[in-house]
Order: structure tokens, then C-alpha cells, then sequence
């Protein structure tokens, strides 16, 4: 399946490859190092177990189209028993989780395909176009009404695989910008920045959860453009008339 998200990037939310596979750090996409930093064990037994991962490409399937990821469904169309399948994947959070990253690869890889622009301009492109194409996936938003109290806490809370690997990739991105010499994040470290905007990007993408607001690609934006917003400083000076 590819759809065009709202930046008009085509997004391929059904390769199989999304989420496995090894990519040496000089050509790995924006989204694939947050599996490298924040690996997890079934992110990890992806790549070395045929039947984890057969077990996880229909899970994803499923999800992508607009089912629930029901373990004992899921065993039986695979052909063997629950016991099996928890030992493939793990529990259903651990899989659904590792399903929600794999669809937030090709997302951020098509967000940063979308932007033509360096320094702060970068960072506030990315993530606003990751928001906008979160809040226009069906499949998507599907889950998150469907599973309220589920999906905020594998999406946003601290322990989240999703969450990490999430504020990973943009303090991945924030260090490209600082390495190149075109951004400070100062005083602040670009993690702390990098945890600060994740943060702001879950309140609008998941504002009707969280506040009963609707979600807003634009109010993120603004968001963000005021955090990264260029600082400018005054210098006054002082003459002193001596008496």
C-alpha cells in the first residue's frame, strides 16, 4: 500500500522491509536510527528469526488495514498456538509497539524527503510534516479511537519504545544541525530540546485524546517555529562620563 501524505510524499506504508534490516550509519534514513539507538528485543529478534518475523509482517497487515491485532486470531492464521506466537513477538504491547514504530520510519524518512532547508528550518520541517501525516492516516487515527488508553501510553509515556526511539531521531536530527555548525540549542542539550519538542508534537497530534481538542499539523508548526525561533541579543553600551 502507498499513500501520498499531506507533504505529497508518497509513503510506502506496507514495505516489509521498514522495520528490519541493517543500514550502516552513513546511509541510514533519519527514521531508521531510531531503531539503531533504541533497539529492543523484538526489534532485534526481526532480524534473526523467520517466524518473528513472518508472525509480525501480519500484524502490521492487519493494522495497516484498520484491524485490531488480536493474538489469538493472529495465531491461527498463522497456524500454530498462542504459546508459540508469544515467544516469536512477545506480548501484544510489545508488538503493537514495534508495529507503530515500523509505520514511523517511512513517515519521518518522506517528512525529511519533503524539506529543502538546513538549520532550525529542518528540524521545524520535519517534525511538522511527521505531525501532519500522522493526523491524516486513517489507519492511524482508526487505532487511536479505537484503543484510547492503549495507544497514548505506548505512544507517549517514558517507558514507550515509541517515545524513545522517537526523541532519539530528533536529537539524531538536532546533532546533524550542531555538527554542521548552523544551529545552538543552547542553553538547553539536544536532548533535552530534542524530549521538548517530541513532547509538543504529541499534544497536537493526540490533542483529541489528550484535551478533547482537535489535532493541528498547524498549531504544531507555530509551536515549533516559537521554541526554534532564531534569539537575537541586545548589546547596550554604557558611557561613562567621569566627574
Amino acid at each position: 500500500m502507498v499513500t501520498t501524505s499531506r507533504s505529497g510524499t508518497a509513503v510506502a506504508v506496507d514495505d516489509d522491509t521498514a522495520a528490519v534490516g541493517a543500514v550502516d550509519d552513513a546511509g541510514r534514513m533519519v527514521g531508521d536510527r531510531g531503531t539503531a539507538l533504541v533497539p529492543s528485543v523484538l526489534s532485534d529478534r526481526l532480524e534473526a528469526h523467520p517466524d518473528a518475523l513472518r508472525a509480525f509482517r501480519s500484524a502490521r497487515h492487519r493494522f495497516i488495514d484498520g484491524d485490531r491485532i488480536d493474538m489469538s486470531r493472529l495465531a491461527t492464521e498463522l497456524g500454530v498456538d498462542r504459546t508459540s506466537l508469544f515467544r516469536w513477538v512477545g506480548n501484544r504491547d510489545q508488538l503493537l509497539s514495534e508495529v507503530l514504530w515500523s509505520l514511523a520510519v517511512p513517515t519521518l524518512d518522506g517528512a525529511d524527503r519533503a524539506v529543502d532547508a538546513l538549520g532550525p528550518a529542518r528540524i521545524i520541517g520535519v517534525l511538522s510534516h511527521f505531525v501532519a501525516d500522522l493526523i491524516d492516516a486513517s489507519y492511524f487515527r482508526v487505532f487511536l479511537m479505537r484503543e484510547p488508553s492503549r495507544a497514548l501510553r505506548l505512544l507517549t509515556t517514558t517507558d514507550s519504545d515509541v517515545q524513545r526511539r522517537f526523541i532519539a531521531v530528533v536529537t539524531a536530527l538536532i546533532d546533524d544541525e550542531v555538527v554542521a555548525g548552523r544551529f545552538d540549542p543552547a542553553p538547553l542539550s539536544t536532548h533535552e530540546l530534542a524530549s521538548l519538542l517530541v513532547r509538543i508534537s504529541e499534544s497536537f497530534t493526540y490533542a483529541d485524546l489528550i484535551s478533547g481538542e482537535p489535532p493541528s499539523a498547524d498549531r504544531a508548526r507555530a509551536a515549533f517555529e516559537y521554541i526554534l525561533r532564531p534569539t537575537t541579543t541586545s548589546t547596550t553600551t554604557t558611557t561613562t562620563t567621569a566627574a
